[in-house]
């Protein structure tokens, strides 16, 4: 009765989702979780179609980040942290941007470690994405730290085309997951990026310790900004972080809530995106019906992936067309 109820809202009054609506859905027994799937699945498929598109994603400038995100490695406040590099100079990055090419992607996204963009990145950021954007037929997409307007409108005018800026958690638990700067300032950054013209791509990052309220917070922000994308991460532990002992997000918990997400934002391009090899395991493809409907390919940030073959085929065995820049394949 209450997934009924739910894809009559969804699919016939084109209404979303309430706070009491998900907290149903949240409390759901586990053993309704596959009909929940098949519910989402359908919902992806009226409202976005059946194109799976994939990115590639490159951590262009690594280490040293100013932040403490208890999460990442890459912040400069944790011992083993990954080790510090220069940004990579834009023949390596298109030679990177090739690869993902050859997959059939239509995204390629550069992320620096940094809090923001100052004069000296933003010269570097601006001459990588004019050369790539010359060299490859890719969409390119950024993810650079917080921003102002100015620098917003700078971005969208030199042709980048998505700009990933992640919620991660709720705004009550934001502060005990990062204290350098303010979930105000993310979510601010984010509008700023809506303002420019820029796709905004902002996600979450489940498995911190928040609570199951506090997911749903999350999602009504989300709800509330609207970006273009939302990348779904897990939190894969990295070792000497202050969640480095954190377990797992269970796996048929991470299937509920990837359904729970495209019922919640149905226009949502809805990405798989880091720690789902370790959290899924074999449930990946299940996952992809549930209401995933693009995959970052290859290898994370700091973590690795799955070789993008396996991908790939597990899309043929799902019989799902991969979207390349206005065609199917």
């Amino acid at each position: 009765m209450l997934l009924d109820q739910i894809r009559t809202k969804i699919l016939e009054d084109k209404v979303l989702l309430d706070t009491a609506d998900i907290k149903n859905l949240v409390t759901l027994p586990d053993s309704k979780v596959p009909s929940l799937a098949a519910l989402a699945h359908e919902v992806r498929l009226q409202w976005c179609g059946p194109e799976v598109e994939l990115e590639g994603i490159i951590s262009a400038k690594t280490g040293a980040c100013p932040e403490d995100c208890s999460f990442c490695s890459q912040s400069s406040y944790y011992e083993g942290q990954v080790q510090a590099l220069p940004m990579l100079d834009p023949t390596q990055l298109l030679a990177a941007a090739k690869e993902t090419e050859k997959l059939g992607a239509t995204e390629f996204c550069l992320v620096l470690a940094i809090k923001g963009i100052n004069d000296h990145w933003m010269a570097k950021i601006l001459e990588a994405v004019k050369f790539l954007r010359e060299n490859t037929s890719l969409n390119i997409a950024l993810s650079a730290g917080l921003l102002d307007q100015a620098q917003a409108d700078i971005l969208f005018k030199a042709g980048v085309h998505r700009y990933n800026h992640n919620l991660e958690t709720s705004y009550s638990y934001f502060d005990k997951i990062v204290t350098t700067h303010s979930w105000e300032q993310r979510y601010q950054t984010c509008e700023y990026v809506k303002k420019s013209g820029m796709e905004l791509c902002s996600g979450v990052l489940l498995g911190l310790g928040e609570s199951q309220e506090q997911r749903i917070e999350l999602l009504k922000s989300l709800q509330e900004l609207h970006p273009q994308e939302v990348p779904v991460n897990f939190l894969n532990p990295r070792p000497e972080t202050p969640l480095g002992g954190t377990d797992l997000v269970e796996p048929l918990e991470a299937i509920r809530w990837i359904a729970i997400f495209r019922l919640a934002l149905p226009w949502a391009t809805l990405r798989y995106a880091g720690g789902r090899e370790v959290t899924l395991k074999e449930l990946q493809a299940m996952g992809m019906t549930a209401g995933i409907n693009a995959l970052i390919v290859g290898n994370y940030l700091t973590t690795l992936g799955r070789e993008p073959q396996q991908d790939i085929q597990m899309l043929k065995d799902l019989k799902m067309p991969i979207a390349v820049m206005g065609k199917i394949i």
